[in-house]
């Protein structure tokens, strides 16, 4: 990991782009059911805040082994919230598609 800051950025593009697919959704689907859309954003928007204070107050500061280890968690649960909302916000797409 290079840095605190590249990774709180990481953090933000990716939970924002994960938010744009849901308004996204809204906006040109309007057959969706509204609710569980913004029920998706509303658990990504609080994914983002509890990554972005994890980031900030690492774990075992006196040891590189567990800060490190403790980034690269962070860094694999920021890729799974995304991917579970996605998945979620896909399943509503396609309970209207059909």
């Amino acid at each position: 990991m290079a840095s605190r800051r590249n990774l709180k950025k990481d953090i933000d593009l990716v939970m924002s782009l994960a938010l744009s697919d849901c308004f996204y959704v809204l906006e040109y689907n309007s057959k969706i059911d509204k609710e569980a859309v913004y029920k998706i954003a509303a658990e990504i928007v609080q994914a983002h805040r509890e990554l972005r204070l994890r980031a900030m107050h690492p774990d075992g500061k006196d040891n590189p082994k567990v800060v490190k280890a403790f980034y690269k968690d962070l860094v694999s649960k920021m890729l799974t919230a995304a991917d579970t909302a996605l998945e979620k916000l896909s399943a509503e797409v396609k309970k209207v598609a059909v």
